[in-house]
């Protein structure tokens, strides 16, 4: 088939289910969990073949984090970005970006956070739902069922015709759904023409196509589309099923059987992880002994179980999760909860991606921070200064450039610098190396709010 598609990818979930590996500034969708590579990474590749360019959705934090996975891939894959301030779910963000590209064109809208094993019967189902497309239908891919699974929406089918759209049914109804034979898992993947789906936006829901277009002509860049707050936040909040697939007449539904996981909990990503001859998840830093059946992601530390079966054992940094096999949705509930104690767990991992870098909490107390600083290769932090903490910076390899008010010097491994409360200053990495620094923060507050940015590569307030 020829290249002429377009792939709208939506990057915009948080994926708390996969808390603690996923937190909001680090989701799931760019976790490394497969083969050294993100379901990002996964979803651009997959769609190389059939889709000349890709359209990224994202918010602003996570934009950095797709550039720079894009970037690894080291293909020529031509992307655009459009950036929402906030997240207005499915039919306000493919409604933007179908508003950005020629009314004839095909687009296949994808989640950027789905794993799908079996590419030959993918490209398949893509050969089909792009001749519908271009028949002016909207196409949706239903996913064969291999259980009663009470997690997704249904779609109920007579041949490709849709007859109706389910909603997340009981274990009973999910399983009158699978025997039926005619219902099919709704895999949240699209292929239409941009204008016919704008159409159908228009008819049905035109209220979120009005403050859509009002939200689309506020952007000043074709290079980089950014949403205003204002506007992003007047548009109704709604998902491109109950806004248009639900109520048009023009939606077909191609069945397909292609090893499809949406990753949506503990127990289906246990489901694609390798296994020992006891059902525990294969890890060389798994220690189990008379134990089966057991999910263990350990990203550094040795887990040990005796005398245990059927438990999802997830180890990070900072978090450890231990769940019943079963009962992993209750994540969600979990997060509900550190969100209610003001904890910062849900949103940040210990080590933080930033435009520039990253950064990795070291040690940290009432009063005192150290932290591990990476400067990538010609990038710099904001020009900012704070209103409760000094900081040392202890170089330790690579050439930093810091500026500390007036004055600016070059600092080299082993030496160091003081930068007094309230000062302004700038790190800076001018060489072909990463800058690694060990930064001491002092002082009465130390949260990452304590940041006033004056200049700023990346246009962050």
């Amino acid at each position: 088939m020829g290249i002429n598609m377009t792939n709208i990818i939506l990057c915009g979930g948080s994926g708390t289910r996969l808390w603690p590996i996923s937190r909001s500034l680090m989701p799931k969708q760019f976790i490394k969990l497969f083969d050294d590579k993100s379901l990002f990474q996964l979803t651009l590749e997959r769609n190389q073949s059939t889709c000349e360019n890709h359209l990224v959705v994202s918010n602003t934090e996570q934009y950095f984090l797709a550039l720079d996975q894009i970037e690894e891939l080291d293909k020529k894959t031509k992307s655009t970005f459009l950036l929402e301030p906030i997240g207005r779910n499915t039919a306000p963000a493919i409604a933007l970006a179908c508003m950005s590209l020629d009314r004839d064109e095909v687009v296949l809208v994808t989640p950027s956070d789905h794993l799908i094993k079996d590419e030959s019967s993918y490209t398949k189902v893509i050969d089909r739902a792009m001749e519908l497309a271009k028949n002016g239908d909207l196409v949706t891919f239903g996913i064969e069922p291999e259980f009663a699974e009470i997690g997704f929406g249904y779609i109920e089918a007579d041949g490709e015709e849709v007859k109706s759209f389910k909603e997340k049914p009981d274990k009973t109804t999910a399983q009158q759904y699978v025997d039926a034979g005619n219902y099919y898992w709704n895999s949240g993947m699209f292929c239409f023409k941009a204008g016919i789906f704008l159409d159908e936006l228009e008819k049905y829901s035109n209220d979120i196509y009005n403050a859509s277009l009002k939200a689309y002509n506020s952007i000043n860049s074709e290079n980089l589309m950014r949403i205003d707050m204002d506007a992003m936040k007047a548009i109704p909040e709604q998902s491109i099923d109950y806004a248009v697939m639900e109520h048009s007449s023009r939606v077909k539904v191609v069945a397909s059987k292609i090893g499809w996981s949406d990753l949506g909990s503990f127990d289906a990503l246990s489901e694609e992880y390798p296994k020992d001859s006891n059902g525990n998840t294969q890890d060389e830093k798994l220690i189990a002994m008379n134990s089966k059946d057991n999910f263990v992601y350990s990203s550094d530390r040795v887990v040990a179980l005796a005398d245990v079966d059927d438990l999802i054992v997830v180890d990070t940094a900072d978090a450890l999760l231990i769940s019943k096999k079963g009962n992993s949705q209750q994540v969600k509930s979990i997060v509900a909860e550190l969100k209610t104690r003001k904890s910062n767990l849900h949103n940040i991992h210990l080590t933080a991606h930033r435009p520039w870098g990253t950064y990795t909490i070291l040690e940290e107390s009432e009063n005192y921070k150290i932290k591990r600083i990476v400067v990538k290769s010609g990038k710099r932090l904001s020009l900012q200064k704070h209103y409760h903490r000094s900081e040392h910076w202890i170089v330790v390899s690579g050439t930093a450039l810091v500026t500390i008010g007036e004055k600016q010097t070059l600092i080299k491994p082993n030496e160091s610098t003081y930068i007094p409360i309230g000062e302004i200053h700038r790190l800076e990495n001018p060489g072909k190396v990463d800058v690694v620094l060990i930064e001491a923060q002092v002082g009465s507050y130390l949260g990452e709010d304590d940041i006033i940015r004056l200049d700023d590569d990346f246009e962050r307030i």
